[in-house]
């Protein structure tokens, strides 16, 4: 299924326009609902502080979770208090409002809150209402909500957008779901505030929007892998020569595999789908090559594990002569807010 979905989202397969009257129907839908909003039919809820917003027009994975831990940090570098807000997809009780720490089980509140929770260092509470979220972080004295992944999330006012693209992928064919990997227009773009790339895009610059070719570029880098039961953190150029089973049950496991690749590391795939629930007996393999995993996935397996599970962790970077003025303007923006 993975395979024949990239093939007609990326590749260019036409079989994509036996899809299209769904996409027409989903463009609608999206439409309408949008319009609705716009116009005050269905009313969106104000916050006591700003909220900022980071998303994607995309299905699959693009680099949300780092982005939005690497904001909540830059936040709190610059004396704010930040909170974060997350759907908890994945999560049993998703729909029931959850306080998440390093010590929650993933299979509950999901795994990528669990790792905004290790990685943000500020309070973090799932929830599918995200405005019921906010308001209780709001209570525990937080001074700015981050929702992660909330772009299409319309109940929730905001005050600042972020939309992260995959460089790689891109916007794919650019057309709606399930034709395409869009979840809402191209056109939207245009009314975010910021757009963010992971990576360089690779698409020919003619064939990109305006605010594709302005968006902000930033890199995903990896430099260590950590085991599992915490006994031993080795460079990741340690393991270059060698082969070792990769996993990743994230929205873009090939982003995984090819960073590995690019250490100098002989991978055995195992992509599974994302969020999918692991344990360690999923990936008892019978050789002894060494396992590595995303640090998502690795929350969601018991740590007193053996010496051959690694994670691998990543860390957003982005030029400080780019990011200094775009936090400057969100720093701005938030006390615009707060002064109202």
């Amino acid at each position: 299924m993975y395979d024949w979905i990239h093939r007609i989202w990326y590749e260019g397969a036409a079989t994509r326009w036996l899809l299209s009257p769904l996409s027409i129907l989903y463009w609608l839908i999206v439409a309408l609902r949008r319009s609705l909003y716009r116009h005050g039919v269905f009313k969106q809820s104000e916050t006591r502080v700003p909220v900022i917003v980071v998303g994607n027009i995309t299905a699959g994975g693009t680099g949300k979770t780092p982005t939005t831990a690497w904001l909540a940090q830059r936040l709190r570098e610059r004396g704010f208090s930040p909170g974060i807000v997350s759907r908890g997809y994945g999560g049993s009780k998703a729909n029931t409002p959850m306080r998440v720490d390093i010590g929650s089980d993933p299979a509950i509140v999901g795994d990528e809150p669990v790792l905004l929770a290790m990685r943000a260092e500020c309070p973090v509470i799932v929830d599918a209402d995200r405005v019921r979220a906010a308001a209780m972080l709001v209570d525990d004295g937080v001074d700015v909500i981050i929702a992660d992944d909330g772009l299409q999330h319309y109940r929730m006012a905001r005050d600042y957008e972020i939309c992260v693209i995959d460089g790689i992928r891109g916007l794919g064919n650019r057309w709606m779901l399930p034709a395409g990997p869009l979840r809402e227009p191209v056109g939207r773009l245009y009314d975010i505030d910021q757009v963010l790339v992971n990576g360089r895009l690779a698409q020919p610059a003619e064939t990109l929007s305006e605010v594709e070719q302005n968006a902000l570029e930033f890199n995903l880098v990896a430099v260590e892998a950590c085991r599992l039961n915490g006994s031993l953190i080795r460079q990741l150029e340690a393991f270059a020569g060698s082969t070792v089973h990769a996993v990743a049950a994230i929205g873009n496991p090939a982003r995984f595999f090819d960073l590995l690749r690019g250490h100098g590391i002989e991978v055995i795939e195992h992509a599974y789908p994302d969020h999918a629930t692991l344990t360690s007996g999923d990936l008892d393999y019978a050789d002894e090559c060494d396992i590595l995993m995303t640090e998502k996935d690795a929350v969601k397996l018991d740590r007193n594990s053996s010496d051959r599970y690694w994670y691998v962790a990543v860390e957003l970077e982005m030029d400080p002569t780019v990011s200094g003025p775009w936090l400057a303007q969100i720093e701005s923006r938030l006390q615009a807010r707060t002064n109202d």
